[in-house]
């Protein structure tokens, strides 16, 4: 059928084929695959017979695509979706796992029940709405919609009352669905008899997290006596270079009495927890942790979910640091087009570390939290530092919290402001924040400025005036330490009208490559950590330095990655990003957007992660009215349901206070 090659073609699903050469094929006499041709491709303005080959040959291994194209397209459903498709059912053949069970179509989030019926309708057109596998395939979906709520799992009766409307029996559902094994029934953390249900990863997972931590706790022997602890702190305040730092990049500070007790409980527990809000101290109490190992000759390995946080881990602690899916050898699935990694290190091959430090852990979910634990060998000493009142992580699970809620893990709170100079403002702004209040900013040295706008329009405008002049006129900031963080998508204060303004005036150009061009900012959204030379991570923010025949060579953090076919598809223009995928990472100077369509989304942990994003400089672009007032006053998280801190308690007796 030509409108499905034709959308094939659209959406970038042939290898070799932008919308250039998308555009010329019809023209060629190709609207179909029997007209796939080296011939005819060889008739297309500028193209080589080499090239035309190499076409056909890529026509050729993409017909898996095609075939799940030929399923979709006449249901009305896009045909980009082939490539997710043959990722999330993980299967060599994904069109016929379609054909023999077409609900498979909710695998993928955004697809909607009525599309499936309507794909199980054109494959079988006698089907049942009360077939056994719609009503399985109902119970994943929408025990997968709460995961990505974060939430890991949920009552029986609430996912019963969310199957009805879709004309199924919600006690046959579920019962399918636990028999088929992706769910499971699990207890009620809360301690009623009401039964529960889980995704069998992420109960698997949750409890994976609580019998590892516990084996880490019962192995685990001090890894410095008193006596060396103590010459560590008592020595912190000599052998200063000229610089006034001491080679764990320590100032002359030292170490105040609860971030000693820090650095105490590391050496002497398996695992323990360092907590507080910007300016209070964790990566001095991290250098000082860095530097107790290297006394006594303990290996170290620093880590945190996103490049830019480890690279930051880096520079503070003064030691190696990495990635937390680098430092777990992540390596793509061999057996399968699927994007889920496998992990290097796991429970037979263990992260060679005495001590395991892990930065940023509110951004842990609880299947990457899992695959971590499960790598550290028995008497591996666990440090996890991070700061509750961020945003929790993108990913299900709430571990750093039900950790801290737990209370049988010791937990060191930061909570003194040393941070009075670089970083004053923002630290003391974030800090009232943090605690539920909006205090009026008046800062006469600039490092926090307020822009009130009225309206998205006017605050769109103002972003564009602020990044392209004022704050490199006045800061002297170049363009790659700016960023825009926002909570929204759409609207004109959204990521994507933004970043379409932004490249207009920082970097206008015809986009070469799938809309990109050389000297553009992008921000990954998913992991491609197998890419050549360095891999990056979801979420990383990179500059293209150049371009090639359907490929872009882009500079992160981490070095420089070449990026091809449909991993293009996986980048977006990066001037803006939401609040959520910058959190993690710092940047000199951050523009927050408040603009008013964030209204319901907005809350006390959003704003306070925006926030803490600048180190120098802040300007927040403020058209929300009193909502942003409201929003740090009263809405705190949006609580989640987990299992792990209830686990936590069967598994461990309560921490000794630090």
């Amino acid at each position: 059928m030509p409108e499905v090659f034709a959308e094939f073609c659209a959406a970038g699903l042939w290898p070799g084929v932008g919308p250039a050469i998308a555009g010329q094929l019809a023209q060629a006499g190709i609207t179909g695959p029997a007209d796939v041709t080296a011939g005819k491709l060889a008739t297309i303005p500028r193209m080589t017979d080499r090239r035309a080959n190499r076409l056909v040959t890529s026509f050729v291994g993409a017909g898996h695509l095609y075939e799940l194209a030929e399923l979709l397209v006449p249901q009305e459903i896009p045909a980009r979706w082939a490539l997710r498709l043959t990722d999330s059912l993980d299967f060599a053949d994904a069109a016929q796992a379609l054909r023999t069970d077409p609900w498979r179509l909710l695998s993928l989030p955004d697809a909607t029940v009525a599309q499936a019926d309507r794909l199980a309708r054109s494959i079988e057109p006698d089907v049942r709405r009360d077939d056994a596998r719609r009503g399985r395939a109902l119970v994943t979906w929408t025990l997968a919609r709460y995961a990505r709520d974060g939430h890991t799992a949920s009552p029986q009766s609430m996912v019963a009352g969310a199957l009805r409307p879709f004309g199924v029996d919600p006690a046959s559902a579920l019962e399918a669905a636990i028999a088929a094994g992706a769910v499971v029934a699990v207890p009620d953390p809360g301690g009623s008899d009401a039964p529960w249900v889980s995704p069998k990863v992420l109960a698997d997972a949750e409890s994976s997290v609580a019998t590892q931590l516990a084996r880490l706790i019962a192995s685990s022997s001090s890894l410095a006596d008193e006596r060396a602890t103590s010459e560590v702190l008592s020595g912190l305040d000599s052998g200063l270079d000229d610089s006034g730092l001491d080679d764990s990049g320590l100032d002359d500070s030292g170490l105040d009495t609860v971030q000693a007790s820090a650095v105490a409980l590391a050496a002497a527990q398996g695992v323990s927890l360092l907590t507080g809000g910007p300016g209070t101290g964790k990566s001095r109490t991290v250098s000082a942790i860095v530097a107790l190992c290297r006394k006594v000759d303990a290996s170290v390995a620093l880590a945190a979910p996103t490049g830019r946080a480890a690279k930051r881990l880096e520079e503070l602690a003064g030691s190696n640091a990495t990635t937390v899916h680098r430092l777990l050898g992540a390596r793509p699935r061999s057996d399968s087009g699927s994007r889920a990694s496998v992990f290097e290190h796991d429970a037979d091959n263990p992260i060679e570390a005495d001590l395991v430090v892990v930065d940023e852990a509110s951004m842990l979910d609880v299947e990457l939290a899992a695959a971590m634990l499960s790598a550290l060998s028995d008497g591996t000493h666990l440090v996890i530092v991070g700061d509750p009142a961020q945003l929790p992580s993108i990913g299900p699970g709430r571990v750093l919290g039900d950790l801290i809620d737990s209370a049988t893990v010791p937990v060191t709170e930061l909570r003194t402001l040393y941070r009075q100079t670089e970083g004053g403002t923002i630290a003391r702004l974030a800090t009232a924040v943090r605690s539920g209040q909006l205090v009026a900013v008046d800062d006469p040295a600039h490092e926090v400025v307020v822009v009130p706008a009225r309206g998205s329009e006017e605050a769109a405008r103002r972003v564009v005036q602020v990044v392209t002049d004022s704050i490199p006129r006045v800061f002297s900031s170049t363009g790659d330490q700016i960023q825009v963080v926002t909570p929204v998508h759409r609207g004109p204060a959204g990521t994507q009208a933004l970043n379409r303004a932004l490249k207009a005036v920082l970097n206008p150009g015809t986009g070469t490559v799938r809309g990109f061009d050389v000297g553009d900012r992008v921000v990954a959204t998913a992991n491609h950590l197998d890419a050549e030379p360095a891999g990056y991570a979801n979420g990383e923010v990179g500059t293209v330095v150049s371009t090639g025949d359907n490929t872009l060579r882009v500079a992160f953090t981490g070095g420089e990655s070449e990026i091809t076919g449909k991993s293009v598809a996986d980048l977006l223009h990066g001037w803006a990003i939401t609040v959520h995928r910058a959190q993690g990472s710092e940047w000199e100077a951050v523009v927050a957007v408040i603009p008013p369509e964030a209204g319901s989304m907005l809350s006390r942990p959003l704003i306070y992660t925006a926030l803490t994003r600048a180190r120098r400089h802040l300007t927040v672009v403020h058209a929300a009215g009193p909502r942003l007032a409201h929003a740090v006053r009263h809405i705190g998280s949006l609580p989640r349901r987990t299992r792990l801190e209830a686990l936590l308690r069967a598994e461990l007796a309560p921490a000794p206070a630090p």
